[in-house]
C-alpha cells in the first residue's frame, strides 16, 4: 500500500491577518478588471444591455433550460409522446442556446426563459413577380412598407392580382366582353 497523506491543519488567523488577506484579494480583482467572457463569440460579446438576445440574458435562460431538463429526466423514454416531445424540445433549445454563446449564430426561432418570444424575419433585399410586384411573406417585416406584412395584406394583394390576371383572360377570348366596374 501507499502512503497515507496527512491531513493539514487549517491556518488560524488573527483579525489582522485576515483584513491584510482581505485587502490583498481585492487589489488583485480590481488589477484583474471585468471578466472579458473570451467563451463568448466576439460578434456577441458586446450586446447592450437592453438587446433581447444579449449573452448574459441567454445565460440565464440557459440555466434555466438545463434546471427544467433535469426535472423532465423521466420524460426522455415516456411512453406520452408529448412527454417525449416536450423533453425533445427542451434539450434542442438547450443546445441552440449553447452554440449561439460559441459562434453568435442563433438557431431556434423561440427565445426568452421559457421559449415564450418568437424571432422576427427582415427582408434586406426585395425580389419581384414578372409583371413588377413584389413578392412578399407572411409574417416578415418588409422596410418599403415599414411593418410586418400580414395575412389580410396578401388577401388584398392576392385579389387584385387574381382579378387583373382574370381580367386579362377574358379580353383575349371575348373581345366584346367589357367587365362591370
Amino acid at each position: 500500500m501507499g502512503e497515507v497523506k496527512k491531513t493539514r491543519k487549517k491556518r488560524k488567523l488573527t483579525e489582522e491577518q485576515k483584513a491584510v488577506l482581505v485587502e490583498r484579494m481585492k487589489k488583485a480583482r480590481e488589477a484583474r478588471g471585468p471578466a472579458k467572457n473570451l467563451s463568448i463569440d466576439e460578434a456577441i460579446r458586446d450586446l447592450p444591455e437592453d438587446h433581447p438576445l444579449n449573452p448574459n440574458k441567454v445565460k440565464d435562460w440557459l440555466k434555466y433550460q438545463k434546471d427544467i431538463l433535469k426535472s423532465m429526466k423521466g420524460f426522455k423514454d415516456s411512453k406520452d409522446k408529448n412527454e417525449r416531445q416536450a423533453y425533445f424540445d427542451t434539450e434542442a433549445y438547450i443546445f441552440n442556446l449553447q452554440r449561439y454563446l460559441g459562434d453568435g449564430v442563433y438557431r431556434d426561432f423561440r427565445y426568452g426563459e421559457e421559449k415564450q418570444n418568437r424571432i422576427r424575419y427582415r427582408s434586406v433585399t426585395m425580389a419581384y413577380h414578372s409583371d413588377g410586384t413584389p413578392k412578399r411573406t407572411v409574417g416578415v417585416f418588409y422596410p418599403d412598407i415599414g411593418e410586418e406584412y400580414t395575412q389580410e395584406m396578401e388577401n388584398e394583394d392576392n385579389a387584385a392580382r387574381k382579378n387583373l390576371s382574370n381580367q386579362k383572360r377574358l379580353r383575349k377570348g371575348n373581345r366584346n366582353y367589357r367587365p362591370k366596374s
